[in-house]
């Protein structure tokens, strides 16, 4: 299937091919590559030798599926929408314990939802993007293109994921395994969100942002390490000497601690009333 992707860009890139002369041998390839996504059988990233890479071939299929399809009318709910792909089926979803609520739970052709898991409505998953086993979307939140989420996730209410796209050697927004990001948390940019940590409410979490290790006493940039407990606090800015700035000025930035037990504790908790 690479090889068949990597060709099909080749050809596009070079303009040879477009919506409009691609045919049913393209389509084909197209259709088993959005499968192979689906089942989790291809990521747009993955983790070698402790650091995530992205898989440019398979950004490249996901891009292909744009290039080289038009626009359509399509139904759903007895409302037309318009776009180049339908929206995923999911009626295999009882077979692998994984439930949504109705009225705005939106799985777009070509992400993957794992098994045991819970799709609160509204919230939307993207194209490749990657939902792991166990792992709860809550209400009001998206999952950005390509990102990357692992088992045992929650999402808050009103969490963003972004999407990282393109460039195509782009690694998307990561969060590992065992990860609780609070309501209102946000995570973009390529952020790297490591396993078993708990992240406070509205938390932006950026490459442009710093966090501030207390554990291994390092400022760090578009990394939050494994086992820590994160939240926005605001650190003098550099700007602060102006004469605009009365009382000086201020830029948000992260205070990342151990996980204490306490607050595992109350996660247990949490986990226990889903």
């Amino acid at each position: 299937m690479r090889n068949d992707i990597e060709e099909l860009w080749r050809r596009y890139e070079s303009d040879e091919l477009d919506a409009e002369n691609a045919g049913e041998d393209e389509y084909e390839i197209l259709e088993m590559f959005l499968d192979a996504l689906e089942a989790g059988d291809i990521r747009a990233a993955e983790k070698h030798d402790g650091a995530w890479e992205a898989n440019e071939w398979v950004k490249q299929g996901i891009l292909l599926n744009f290039g080289l399809r038009n626009t359509e009318g399509r139904e759903y709910g007895g409302v037309t929408y318009y776009d180049v792909l339908p929206l995923q089926e999911t009626n295999d979803l009882p077979e692998r314990g994984t439930r949504n609520t109705p009225d705005g739970t939106v799985l777009r052709r070509g992400a993957h939802i794992g098994s045991n898991g819970i799709m609160m409505s509204p919230s939307f998953v993207n194209i490749g993007a990657s939902v792991g086993d166990g792992t709860l979307v809550d209400s009001c939140n998206t999952v950005g293109s390509c990102a990357q989420i692992g088992a045992n996730v929650k999402l808050g209410a009103n969490t963003l994921i972004g999407g990282v796209l393109e460039p195509v050697e782009s690694t998307p927004v990561i969060v590992e395994d065992d990860v609780t990001l609070g309501a209102g948390c946000r995570v973009t940019s390529g952020f790297v969100v490591g396993g078993g940590s708990i992240v406070g409410e509205n938390t932006l979490l950026t490459p442009r942002i710093p966090v501030y290790d207390l554990v291994d006493e390092e400022i760090l940039y578009g990394h939050l390490p494994a086992n820590r407990r994160a939240f926005t606090r605001f650190v003098e800015s550099g700007i602060g000497d102006h004469d605009l700035f009365d009382g000086g000025a201020f830029k948000p930035a992260v205070v990342a601690l151990d996980v204490e037990n306490d607050t595992l504790e109350q996660v247990e908790r949490e986990e226990a009333l889903r």
